[in-house]
């Protein structure tokens, strides 16, 4: 399958773009960036420098992906979502100089496969989102989020839990839940984490 780039997208030499992977107008994709096959970087939406994405990822209009996040497969990032990569953010040092990029140590987010963060999120780095987490839109995330979780809010805190459809999953009691879409079965456990059955 044919790898697509917009004439108006900045993809740097050193990109390495998968298969089959569509990258829109005015997206910029930085040096040392990795996609994996099949994935989609829309309008105006930056992907930092080394950062790392696998294969079927989506990224919607003006996300911005900073260095050194890393998505597994299938991640979908919303519109306008913000990945961060600094804890203590300044543009200048004490003295008043203007910092450079060897002034700050970059931290990332981590996400597994399958999970979604909805549109206008912003996720805390470091952090990490486990496989097929849901983050719901306008999300403020600033600590790990399980997987399956389903989180909401600023800061965000889980809600429900989700299968891999993305979809609630039914509470059927003895700390079990059932898919509504898919039929598939979870089992939560003592450590209030969800997996499936």
């Amino acid at each position: 399958m044919a790898t697509t780039i917009a004439a108006t997208a900045d993809v740097d030499a050193t990109a390495t773009i998968g298969d089959g992977s569509k990258i829109w107008h005015l997206a910029q994709v930085r040096d040392g960036a990795t996609l994996g096959e099949n994935c989609i970087v829309s309008r105006g939406a930056y992907i930092g420098s080394g950062v790392k994405m696998g294969n079927n990822c989506k990224i919607q209009n003006y996300a911005l992906v900073y260095e050194p996040a890393v998505l597994g497969q299938g991640v979908f990032i919303g519109p306008a979502v913000v990945l961060t990569n600094d804890h203590f953010p300044r543009a200048i040092n004490p003295d008043m100089t203007l910092k450079s990029g060897s002034d700050w140590g970059a931290v990332g987010v981590t996400i597994g496969d399958g999970a979604s963060i909805g549109a206008n999120s912003v996720c805390i780095a470091p952090i990490k989102i486990g496989s097929w987490a849901l983050v719901a839109a306008g999300s403020v995330v600033t600590k790990d989020v399980p997987d399956f979780a389903l989180v909401a809010g600023n800061p965000a805190k889980r809600i429900r839990w989700v299968g891999r459809a993305g979809v609630p999953l039914e509470d059927i009691g003895d700390n079990s839940f059932r898919c509504p879409t898919t039929g598939a079965h979870y089992r939560q456990t003592s450590s209030d984490q969800l997996v499936e059955a």
